[in-house]
């Protein structure tokens, strides 16, 4: 704990590298300053800032009596309230910033913003906000450094988590389109927790149903048709048994939805499985809200691409697995591309990653503040 003639708080690093910053020294310097104050004064209990700031001079090397070197002064933390319980946490600008990208701003726009409602709060001379109050702000910096629709985006994601439905996303496509990676980094921007794949539902059944019984899951998408035998449920053995999977693994899909529904959990469902028709999503209409996307690669350089990334990221997933089986592979993404139009799925075209992000978090927030004015419209 830090005690000085306002009382006693914890010691913070990021706050003494920030203090230290202030006051021209690098960055470098000030870390190393702060790591090397948090080894001395540990295990102390309770220490001044005079302390602080002589064991700052000893890192540094600055005689005691150096008028030059930056008092190192720690600002009081801002504290919002209003959480969870009544809960009260302090300001992080880290935390507040990642809660901005659902906003479908860049990462560092986000920073900049916490960043400068950070300064506002202490021009104010404000210790204390409510968490209204902060995203009440936060919406009116988002209109200036952004726009009106940024700011409604961030509310709307916001009201979304104190709500009492969950959000699902799914997204579908074909081997190798960039699901996984996309849900990833989707799911870090929204603060979601739950990512589940397909492959892992599959993995699942596999255990628990044998070859002899369910052969569609037991292989890949793109040569289940190997398989499962005569179909002829389309005019393509390949899409035959693509589908003759998917649809056993969509069973498993709809238990983890069901799940999520029951836990009130928002959730990221990616996969070749999450196929536009086989869920049923008026069946989830009043208790979640579940949006579909289906990710494309329209660009044929692109897969090979991503599979030859494939082959370094997993030894078991040699790029030339894929390579070899890359015309049935498109012949499903076609497949799905037809559900999607068919189903008023939207598609998103994974031709730049950052892009295809900020497209999928702008269409998941703008899909919400609708679905919000709709309901306040109906008096929901």
């Amino acid at each position: 704990m830090v005690e000085d003639e306002s009382g006693r708080r914890p010691f913070m690093r990021g706050i003494m590298v920030h203090s230290l910053m202030s006051r021209g020294v690098s960055f470098d310097d000030a870390y190393r300053v702060a790591n090397a104050v948090r080894e001395k004064i540990r295990g102390l209990g309770v220490v001044s800032t005079k302390d602080l700031v002589h064991a700052a001079r000893d890192v540094l090397g600055a005689p005691e009596a150096t008028e030059d070197y930056p008092r190192v002064r720690l600002p009081r933390p801002i504290l919002v309230t209003g959480g969870g319980k009544g809960k009260t946490t302090p300001f992080s600008k880290g935390v507040f910033s990642q809660s901005l990208l659902a906003a479908a701003i860049e990462p560092s726009d986000a920073f900049d913003v916490a960043r400068e409602i950070e300064g506002e709060l202490r021009r104010r001379g404000i210790s204390e906000i409510a968490r209204s109050e902060l995203r009440r702000l936060a919406c009116e910096t988002l209109e200036r450094a952004a726009d009106e629709r940024a700011a409604q985006r961030y509310l709307a994601w916001r009201k979304q988590r104190d709500a009492k439905k969950p959000m699902i996303l799914l997204l579908g496509g074909a081997t190798g389109v960039g699901k996984t990676s996309l849900g990833h980094e989707v799911a870090y921007r929204l603060g979601i927790h739950r990512i589940v794949s397909t492959d892992a539902i599959r993995q699942v059944m596999r255990i628990m149903l044998s070859p002899d019984l369910v052969p569609a899951i037991h292989t890949s998408s793109y040569n289940a048709h190997q398989v499962v035998g005569e179909l002829a449920t389309t005019d393509d053995p390949v899409v035959d048994g693509f589908r003759a999977q998917a649809t056993t693994v969509s069973i498993g899909v709809r238990a983890m939805m069901d799940r999520a529904v029951q836990e009130n959990t928002s959730m990221i469902l990616e996969g070749v499985s999450v196929v536009p028709g086989l869920i049923e999503l008026q069946h989830y209409a009043e208790r979640a809200h579940v949006i579909f996307l289906i990710v494309a690669s329209l660009d044929e350089d692109a897969f090979q691409t991503r599979f030859a990334a494939r082959g370094r990221d997993a030894a078991q997933r040699p790029p030339h697995r894929y390579l070899e089986h890359l015309n049935s592979i498109l012949k499903i993404q076609d497949h799905l591309l037809e559900l999607a139009e068919a189903e008023g799925v939207p598609i998103v075209d994974n031709s730049a990653f950052d892009t295809s992000v900020t497209s999928i978090i702008r269409h998941v927030t703008e899909t919400l503040r609708k679905r919000d004015e709709s309901s306040a419209a109906d008096g929901v």
